[in-house]
């Protein structure tokens, strides 16, 4: 039978950790009874002693898939039973990664509550004349040894009769067994040992497991004893039956990439009745945030067939915080730079800077095409800073005009097409806005400003859909994002191709998923917290 190593479930530490567990937890476990909905019993992974300080990346997942897999049926209609039976081997088989080993048969009978895959180093023997290799660890906790030691002895046994020739080691008390392996034709190193009694290790070198071993040895060194990760573990105090803890700059520079001053983040995994949540922190340093404990008024005024929105408090500050972080504002600087450029703005500067109260940002689908609606508390400086935007436009060939819609009377941004003028003389409309009550709207066409005149009492901020959206994060928070995924998934796949990569990876949540929102906590004591929710029908 085909040989497929541990070594590819540690390899594609993100695919089987980090989406198999983000992702199939959200979909197995959606409905999951009380005892998990609290968390594991397993607060913190035990395997964190065989982490460096300096490794890149550690995923675990704090509690035994069997009994996942048994809560799962219990709460399961008998009819979806057998499709639920099928979905959770899937689960079990990504775990091992290997067509040749069976989890029911092989790991089952010996595996107990955690089981954790880091990324631990950049180069395994920090030789760059050879080109870098990642070192990759697999840490599967054991409750019989026993049972575990003659599954590692099969299972080497085998390599040995197809030729491998082994390599046995005896590091501090700890056997170490390693050899080359041939793994879809291609060549490489596995190493295995069973430290104490308490876990199994695989990793792609015999050089990964004895620093493993001294980092238990000399906790000074293990991720344990970091100070950023404590810091973590102390600001996640939801229950949670997985944890992600990354080093930014160690997981930027294996991927070629320098940030400095990133600081490290850490993902706490919990179950909600309705689907998965998902805790985030980001020790960054930087200045308090206050919280805002009411509903965001300028919701009122965005449409409940609204797929994507945003909303929040003060967007100046929030700019300042994004553009600041070196991390973040390589992904929005260039997209926000080439929206400006299209409507010949400087947005920081002509939109941002005045924003200091709510706001809230929605797309609006249309038949043609999707259009954008922007809110904004007014302040002191927002009549100044429109009336700035007038005189943009002039500057531009752009015209202002009033239009009377209904009672409201409504600002027209136009730009005159004389290209056919000997017949006629086109008007585009570039954009609009109006005043209510406290609030100034924007939009980037009549129909979009009609949606919003139109919703009357049909807004978010009345919706039972988006009230279950937000359910399961903090109500103390500085704003949401909000994707209803069965509205925004065509307009999305057309704007973005490589979510459809996504959903063929991914298939089982996206078939069943009805929203994701995300939720910032704000910082406090130097930690950005926030929040995710995957809701799912």
């Amino acid at each position: 039978m085909k040989f497929r190593s541990f070594l590819n479930a540690v390899a594609a530490i993100v695919v089987v950790l980090l989406l198999v567990a983000t992702i199939g937890f959200s979909w197995i476990f959606a409905q999951s009874p009380l005892s998990l909905l609290k968390g594991s019993p397993k607060s913190t992974p035990t395997a964190v002693m065989f982490v460096s300080k300096q490794a890149p990346l550690m995923a675990s997942l704090l509690v035994n898939p069997d009994r996942l897999e048994s809560l799962r049926q219990v709460v399961a209609k008998p009819s979806d039973r057998a499709a639920t039976r099928r979905e959770f081997e899937q689960f079990e088989q990504g775990i091992l990664g290997s067509a040749e080993l069976n989890y029911q048969r092989d790991v089952k009978p010996w595996l107990g509550d955690e089981i954790t895959a880091a990324i631990t180093s950049l180069d395994v023997d920090r030789d760059d004349e050879n080109g870098k290799e990642a070192g990759y660890l697999l840490a599967l906790a054991t409750k019989d040894t026993e049972r575990s030691r003659e599954f590692l002895q099969l299972f080497w046994q085998k390599r040995a009769i197809a030729g491998t020739d082994l390599a046995f080691e005896d590091y501090k008390g700890t056997k170490i067994i390693y050899g080359k392996v041939e793994t879809e034709s291609i060549p490489m190193t596995i190493a295995t040992a069973v430290v104490g009694r308490q876990f199994v290790l695989f990793a792609n070198s015999p050089k990964v497991l004895r620093n493993a071993i001294n980092n238990v040895q000399a906790v000074e060194l293990n991720l344990e004893n970091s100070s950023e990760y404590q810091q973590a573990i102390a600001a996640l105090d939801r229950g949670r039956v997985g944890f992600v803890f990354a080093n930014l700059p160690q997981l930027a520079a294996l991927n070629g990439q320098e940030i400095n001053n990133a600081g490290s983040a850490a993902i706490a995994l919990g179950l909600d009745r309705k689907g998965l949540v998902a805790e985030t922190a980001l020790i960054r340093g930087g200045t308090e945030s206050n919280l805002s404990k009411q509903t965001i008024d300028a919701l009122k005024y965005i449409p409940a067939i609204a797929p994507v929105s945003a909303a929040g408090m003060n967007l100046d500050q929030l700019w300042s915080g994004l553009s600041s972080d070196q991390t973040v504002s390589k992904w929005i600087n260039s997209p926000i730079s080439s929206l400006g450029k299209q409507w010949n703005l400087n947005l920081p500067q002509d939109i941002f800077s005045w924003v200091k109260g709510e706001y809230a940002l929605a797309l609006i689908p249309d038949a043609a095409a999707s259009d954008w609606v922007f809110v904004a508390e007014k302040t002191a400086e927002a009549d100044s800073a429109i009336a700035h935007l007038d005189d943009l436009g002039k500057a531009q060939g752009i015209t202002t005009g009033t239009l009377q819609v209904g009672d409201q009377p409504v600002s027209v941004w136009t730009r005159l097409d004389s290209t056919n003028a000997a017949k006629k003389i086109d008007a585009e409309v570039v954009g609009v806005h109006t005043t209510i009550g406290n609030y100034e709207i924007f939009a980037t066409s009549m129909d979009a400003m009609n949606t919003v005149l139109n919703a009357k009492k049909n807004v978010l901020a009345n919706s039972k859909t988006f009230d279950q959206a937000i359910a399961a994060l903090q109500k103390e928070n500085t704003g949401y994002l909000y994707v209803d995924w069965e509205t925004a998934q065509p307009i999305l796949e057309q704007q973005l191709p490589i979510l459809k990569v996504a959903e063929l990876a991914a298939e089982p949540i996206f078939e069943h998923l009805r929203s994701l929102t995300i939720s910032n906590y704000g910082n406090q004591s130097g930690v950005q917290r926030g929040g995710v929710f995957i809701q799912l029908s």
